[in-house]
């Protein structure tokens, strides 16, 4: 019932701002962008969304993969984070102009440009992340574990990782939610497909519904991701707790 609150009061204020700015090259309204939006339910738009949908699972993956064990062995080294923040904070600062211009000359235009540039803007969020989820374990419980010698799996399944799970769910979500915005991004600035090459060919021809369009396509595209990782993610949760 909130979720069709939550649409319905988008709508309205739609509607309101079309009243304010009638012309579609500002803000189409939402009859003429619903129109647009069933005419691109094609072969052509699936295929773009496909495209952009691999590339949002690559990055997500390539995300976790690195941002996990990197930032699990920075929160339980000293030496180790002192090393490495310096190099994961320019990364952080580095603006994705500047990222663009190097895929560009490395790779050309192609699908390694947004997943790199996606990549790139959410793993030191998640090395960051894990960081904080290791540092907040309580050193001394590991003390009374390290005394009474228990399995380093015990000690990592029941401290560690019961101490970072609320941190991994937040990386979960936040990559899972903000990396279609990045992967479109780099879509439109570097992409040879996928939403983001369609909403550059858009703009071109100056269809402002069709971006619109193609907006929602990327909006759906998203929550529906996202929900999908967090249910995912609690069930493998349950899991691990009960093996």
């Amino acid at each position: 019932m909130r979720v069709v609150f939550g649409i319905l009061l988008v709508l309205i204020a739609w509607y309101l701002l079309h009243f304010l700015f009638p012309s579609s090259l500002i803000l189409p309204g939402p009859v003429e962008t619903f129109e647009v939006f069933i005419k691109m339910l094609n072969r052509e738009t699936f295929e773009a969304l496909l495209s952009t949908l691999l590339k949002g699972l690559v990055s997500t993956f390539i995300v976790i993969a690195v941002g996990l064990p990197v930032g699990f062995v920075m929160g339980i080294s000293d030496r180790v984070y002192e090393f490495l923040r310096p190099l994961i904070t320019v990364v952080q600062a580095v603006p994705v102009v500047s990222w663009l211009v190097v895929v560009i000359f490395l790779w050309g235009i192609g699908w390694q440009g947004p997943v790199v540039i996606s990549s790139l803007s959410l793993i030191p969020v998640a090395i960051f992340t894990t960081i904080s989820g290791v540092r907040s374990v309580d050193r001394k419980l590991l003390e009374v574990m390290k005394v009474y010698r228990m399995p380093r799996r015990t000690i990592l399944k029941e401290v560690y990782l019961g101490s970072i799970w609320p941190f991994v769910l937040s990386i979960l979500e936040v990559s899972s939610g903000n990396v279609w915005k990045a992967v479109v991004m780099g879509e439109y600035l570097c992409g040879d497909r996928g939403l983001g090459v369609l909403i550059s060919w858009a703009r071109q021809y100056v269809d402002v519904p069709r971006v619109y369009a193609l907006t929602i396509f990327t909006v759906v595209l998203g929550i529906s991701f996202e929900r999908s990782v967090k249910i995912l993610a609690r069930r493998v949760w349950k899991k691990w707790r009960l093996s």
